[in-house]
């Protein structure tokens, strides 16, 4: 199966700055391409890969010192308990979907591709793009896609995908893109289609509450001087891993102690985020939109 080139794998593996035999996460496994720079390192350490896609599991490499779990990385803490570990070294995650999740067009993540509307990463979860698309009211449809697709037009958008479900339910990405063709501005139309899909695929998948709970559990279960790894690729999860770094929570209200000093479990190791190199954007279309923030436990 085709998975995606790891974005920015030298960057995200430097600041990780692994300890040979310390205990590592890889949040998003995927392909296994970040988990195997990360294993390249360690010799008598621990790495645990986290990917609740079934298709993942056929990357799972030969090593003692891998363990793979086939959970959502909001269950970390949990499972790191379950296998014994209380406190970790360090924790990657490569956020968004993969390559293979885009390549595989009955997965309904594309819209230049006519598809069933699935969305889902996980195949066993019961809420699909059909269902949300059919049975969430106009209103709250409306309001997934202004906060999460930032879209301006989110109203419009939302009555036309109602009144076309109730003449016939939508069930394909072909069958949403013609109803709601009258609100695609022009000059625009990929970009457009794109906030609508991702609106729809962070809801569908829980993506930002997801994050949300990494974020927090990341402060309880990394040691002192630990690094947080995370890539993202739109506005919604960037702003949420700076306002985690700065503020130690996700909306970013400020916490001060009685000296008025910042209270917050992480600093900033990189002071501005980055991005990739010219060289990478050339080979490496996933990286366009990539923001690298590393972060190192206090």
């Amino acid at each position: 199966m085709t998975y995606h080139i790891p974005v920015m794998l030298h960057e995200s593996i430097e600041g990780l700055r692994i300890k040979p035999s310390g205990c590592y996460v890889d949040a998003t496994f995927g392909g296994g391409g970040h988990s195997k720079a990360i294993l390249a390192q360690l010799k008598g350490g621990r790495l645990f890969g986290f990917d609740r896609d079934e298709d993942a599991m056929q990357n799972i490499p030969s090593d003692p010192q891998f363990t793979f779990v086939k959970q959502n990385f909001r269950y970390m803490k949990n499972f790191l308990n379950y296998h014994g570990v209380e406190k970790i070294d360090g924790i990657l995650a490569d956020l968004g979907v993969s390559s293979h999740q885009f390549d595989e067009p009955q997965r309904g993540f594309m819209f230049r591709a006519d598809a069933p509307l699935d969305m889902r990463m996980d195949k066993n979860s019961n809420l699909s793009a059909k269902t949300l698309l059919n049975e969430w009211t106009e209103e709250k449809l409306a309001d997934l896609f202004y906060l999460y697709g930032e879209i301006q037009n989110a109203r419009k958008l939302a009555h036309c995908i109602t009144t076309a479900r109730s003449r016939q339910a939508i069930s394909t990405t072909g069958e949403l893109v013609e109803c709601i063709r009258s609100c695609i501005p022009q000059k625009i139309e990929n970009k457009y289609m794109a906030q609508v899909f991702q609106a729809i695929r962070i809801e569908v998948n829980g993506e930002l509450d997801n994050l949300k709970q990494l974020l927090e559990q990341s402060a309880e279960m990394l040691v002192p001087s630990g690094r947080l790894v995370v890539i993202t690729y739109h506005s919604l999860e960037d702003r949420m891993v700076k306002n985690f770094i700065k503020c130690g929570n996700v909306e970013g209200n400020e916490n001060k102690d009685f000296y008025g000093n910042r209270n917050a479990p992480f600093k900033a190791i990189n002071k501005s985020v980055i991005t990739p190199s010219d060289e990478e954007l050339k080979t490496n279309n996933r990286s366009r939109s990539a923001k690298l923030r590393i972060a190192e436990k206090l």
